[in-house]
């Protein structure tokens, strides 16, 4: 968890990143408390105080800050993105039903091999989404 405006400037800068004050706010919504959010939840928490930060800077700096290894992008489907701050190696469980993104941890999901690559390529990472529903009271 970080949340000092020193550890937050410090942490945007070693990933390369100019810590500017919308980048503040934003990264601070994302790591004083580490979960799965969506840019529409980032643009609430940090538009509740006296800021006001634009639909497009809020997508542009979680752009950004995927590009630059601070968060991970989590497609659940095409209109579904998710923007974990957890960067360390790890799957997902998505409940279809209520929305929610909750983290597999490596060790509990093994893959034996990886398929047959193109030529040319190297696998830059693997990222298993486990879908599931809530059971029903008739299931």
């Amino acid at each position: 968890m970080l949340s000092t405006p020193d550890e937050l400037t410090g942490l945007l800068r070693s990933h390369g990143i100019l810590p500017t004050q919308q980048r503040l706010l934003i990264a601070r919504a994302l790591f004083e408390n580490p979960r799965h959010v969506s840019a529409e939840q980032i643009m609430g928490q940090v538009n509740e105080g006296q800021a006001h930060v634009s639909k497009a800077t809020v997508y542009n700096t979680l752009g950004l800050f995927a590009r630059n290894g601070l968060v991970n992008e989590v497609i659940v489907d095409p209109s579904r993105v998710f923007y974990d701050p957890n960067t360390t190696h790890h799957h997902h469980f998505y409940n279809i039903d209520t929305g929610e993104l909750t983290d597999i941890e490596a060790d509990q999901l093994m893959l034996s091999e990886p398929p047959t690559l193109p030529e040319g390529t190297t696998i830059a990472g693997v990222d298993v989404i486990v879908r599931v529903r809530n059971k029903t009271a008739a299931s």
